[in-house]
């Protein structure tokens, strides 16, 4: 069953300055839902063949509010209802605007209709807003909550409860209309938001029914409130009737421009299906009309589109996929053919205040797992919507325990969803305040899903829009081709299929004829849409055919740019996958040395690459002396010494473990005091993968050093409480090191008379550790 990200989390105050949402909420709508009036008396019930209420299951009573920014720096699950019968659900509880986190109609009657009339003043910030849809039908909306508001401003709250059942119906009718005002908002929230236009403009007819519910939601709640016992004045009850009348009234029917806009829409993903290349002017009609008017515009709704699909692929019937990776590979069309000025450092620079802004309102311990307590690195959401460490909520089930650790509900399923807002929110709070984060844990993207095109538009889309890339980079201009590389560098980044068209369509030798380019915008470009293709299966012998791994080797070597030489750095990591490239690239001069010297000195994610490189190419047994006598094991030594990031530290202890592989490399280690800098991290480290690779790492160690490094580990009081640690808490591989050098060590003690090593040396065998 799809489930909806949600950041559930305790709320903190924002900023008066800046609006207040209560972002990505989790759930769904039942449809259709037990009465609402069965607790009235017959009096105060409303002929039900003029109502219609939709009502919410209540998951969890919290919910993180972040300015509005945050949708536009972390696109999550667009919440439009797709049918009557399964309809995703905003709000994670009614009462998440209202303090105390308790069902709704247990606030005082003066509380609820305080935050009623706050959210009606919120629905009425929308009015000043741009629609990507139903722009007649959203002012219409607007202004009946004007008129709502004037009421709720006139209504009186008795001072002590009201007799017969109108207290509970006053709080019941409150309580509906807050939550019908709720959806609302979230429904006007979807319709204007960045990055979803083209998708809120296919579903306009979807949007002007909820629209349609939401206005007799309404009407339905003042039917339920007791006017005559709270005391409404006429004039109120007037306005009131006046709106309830409105709302029944009212058709609220898709826009006539709405219905040529999505024929023109579906006319060019026709075009698509059929070969054709569309109208330009089409084209640029369609956009116009949903406000999509730069080249940031349309990334926006790429980005938007390609996160939608995430959550669709995670859905049981994937219902929407076609059409959602047709207007994806629309906008890739457009993105690239429409939009000459590409203005991406702008709008990366307003993300970056944004960003900001949005970190001032966060509560670090908030971001933290509830289990561990530590900052998460893979957040996931569970059925219930609260979000966890996903290690610490797996060891939680291993356990044996099928409850949600904070409320102690009993889960109707352990299925566990990604939380990539709250994730991007954890590495936007490391980075802001210099924390690591552990890069080689954290889940990346998962693009497997993106071997096929997901339709047929999509497909003819794609394979249009690398041709005319290809064309680009062959005979444009300078301006023309790098901009060219730049959109292969995006493309190739997002998607399998478009790695594959790229390589069909022959744009990889116009990309290395760019390398030489003395422009260092247009070299980076290439290089990078290089890295990305030279993940595709057939693209590294295409690179290696045309004189590619000397032309990456020069970009590593004078690259004009630190970046462009980061990314060559990354790129022989995927080419030294092939057996025979990891030869050709150890022969080129001085390779592995610029790739130590980067490790070295490089920036963070230039150490991190050269890393990977060096021990890709350690996997071909004729660079190992390349490494030793490039210094490669000194500079790494010190690295484990100098360095705070743990994730870096498990990076050169993996290179470290392949090359103490063989004698030469273990004495290289030796020398350079590695052996006690490794014990040390082995007794100090918190991370399983280090403390694997240091187990793995003394192991060798002992093997190929022999006595002397043996009876130096033995003299380390600590070391054998670490080993033990690691046979009940370390993966089964690192319980097998450890049991294996706890025999060795125990088994030198008992012989420490003899001169010669027991025989467990030569039984021991080496496996490679990464």
């Amino acid at each position: 069953m799809e489930r909806e990200i949600t950041l559930h989390v305790p709320s903190r105050p924002t900023s008066p300055a800046l609006p207040r949402i209560y972002a990505c909420p989790h759930g769904r709508l039942v449809n259709p839902p037990p009465p609402i009036y069965s607790q009235l008396s017959p009096k105060s019930q409303p002929n039900t063949r003029q109502t219609q209420n939709y009502k919410t299951e209540a998951k969890d009573k919290t919910a993180l509010s972040f300015p509005c920014h945050f949708l536009q720096l972390f696109p999550t699950k667009i919440l439009l209802p797709l049918n009557d019968q399964e309809a995703d659900r905003r709000a994670d509880s009614p009462d998440a605007d209202v303090p105390g986190g308790t069902p709704l109609r247990t606030h005082p009657p003066a509380a609820l209709l305080s935050s009623v009339a706050d959210l009606a003043r919120s629905v009425l910030t929308f009015k000043a807003k741009r629609f990507a849809c139903n722009r007649r039908n959203a002012a219409e909306t607007i202004r009946s909550v004007a008129n709502l508001l004037l009421f709720l401003e006139e209504v009186p709250i008795p001072p002590a409860p009201l007799g017969g059942g109108g207290g509970g119906s006053l709080s019941l009718a409150l309580s509906e209309l807050h939550l019908a005002l709720r959806k609302l908002r979230f429904l006007l929230e979807d319709c204007t938001r960045d990055g979803a236009r083209a998708w809120m403009l296919m579903k306009s007819e979807r949007v002007a029914g909820q629209l349609r519910a939401s206005a007799r939601a309404m009407a339905t709640a003042l039917d339920v409130l007791p006017m005559e016992d709270v005391g409404v004045p006429v004039e109120a009850r007037e306005v009131a009737g006046l709106f309830v009348r409105q709302a029944r009234k009212v058709s609220l029917e898709v826009d006539v421009d709405d219905r040529t806009a999505v024929s023109d829409l579906k006319s060019i993903l026709s075009s698509f299906e059929c070969g054709i290349v569309p109208e330009r002017s089409r084209l640029e009609r369609v956009l116009d009309y949903v406000g999509v008017r730069s080249w940031t515009d349309c990334h926006k709704e790429i980005r938007f589109l390609d996160a939608e699909l995430g959550f669709e692929f995670l859905s049981v019937e994937k219902r929407e996929v076609e059409i959602l990776s047709s207007l994806m590979g629309l906008m890739c069309y457009c993105r690239c053919v429409l939009f000459e000025v590409v203005d991406i450092e702008s709008n990366r620079q307003s993300n970056e205040e944004h960003a900001i802004k949005v970190l001032d309102h966060v509560n670090p311990d908030d971001l933290r797992c509830p289990i561990s307590l530590e900052l998460m690195v893979d957040p996931v959401t569970t059925v219930t919507g609260h979000t966890y460490d996903r290690a610490s909520i797996v060891k939680w089930f291993r356990a044996g325990n099928f409850t949600c650790p904070k409320t102690g509900e009993m889960l109707a399923s352990t299925e566990l969803v990604p939380n990539a807002a709250i994730r991007r929110l954890i590495e936007l709070y490391c980075s802001e305040n210099g924390i690591p984060f552990a890069e080689s844990a954290r889940k990346h993207r998962d693009i497997t899903r993106t071997v096929l095109a997901g339709s047929v538009a999509a497909e003819g889309a794609m394979k249009m829009l690398v041709s005319y890339l290809a064309f680009r980079l062959e005979v444009g201009t300078s301006v023309e081709r790098n901009r060219a590389a730049y959109e292969i560098r995006l493309l190739a980044k997002a998607s399998i299929f478009n790695r594959s068209c790229l390589v069909e369509a022959g744009a990889i030798p116009h990309l290395l004829k760019l390398l030489t380019s003395r422009d260092s915008s247009i070299q980076e470009n290439a290089i990078a849409a290089l890295l990305n293709l030279s993940k595709h299966s057939k693209s590294k012998a295409i690179i290696v055919e045309n004189g590619g791994l000397v032309l990456v080797v020069e970009v590593l070597k004078y690259g004009h740019k630190v970046e462009a030489r980061q990314h060559a750095a990354a790129a022989l990591f995927y080419l030294a996958s092939i057996e025979e490239y990891r030869k050709l690239i150890g022969e080129i001069p001085e390779t592995i040395a610029v790739l130590v010297e980067m490790v070295k000195n490089g920036t963070s994610r230039g150490k991190k690459n050269a890393l990977v490189a060096i021990f890709g190419l350690l996997m071909h047994h004729g660079n190992h002396r390349r490494v030793l006598a490039s210094g490669a094991v000194p500079v790494l030594v010190q690295q484990l010494k100098s360095s705070d990031r743990e994730d870096f530290i498990n990076d050169c202890l993996a290179v470290l473990s392949s090359i103490a592989e063989k004698s030469e490399g273990t004495l290289a280690i030796l020398r350079a005091n590695g052996l006690y800098i490794i014990t040390g991290i082995l007794n100090s480290s918190t991370s399983r993968v280090g403390r694997e690779h240091c187990v793995t790492l003394l192991l060798a160690l002992c093997i190929n050093g022999g006595a002397e490094v043996v009876s130096n580990l033995v003299k380390s009081s600590s070391l054998m409480q670490s080993l033990y640690s690691l046979l009940s808490e370390g993966t089964s591989r690192a319980s097998k090191k450890a049991s294996a050098l706890i025999r060795l060590l125990q088994d030198f003690s008992e012989r420490r008379s003899c001169s010669s090593l027991p025989a467990i040396f030569q039984q021991e065998q080496f496996v490679h550790a990464w």
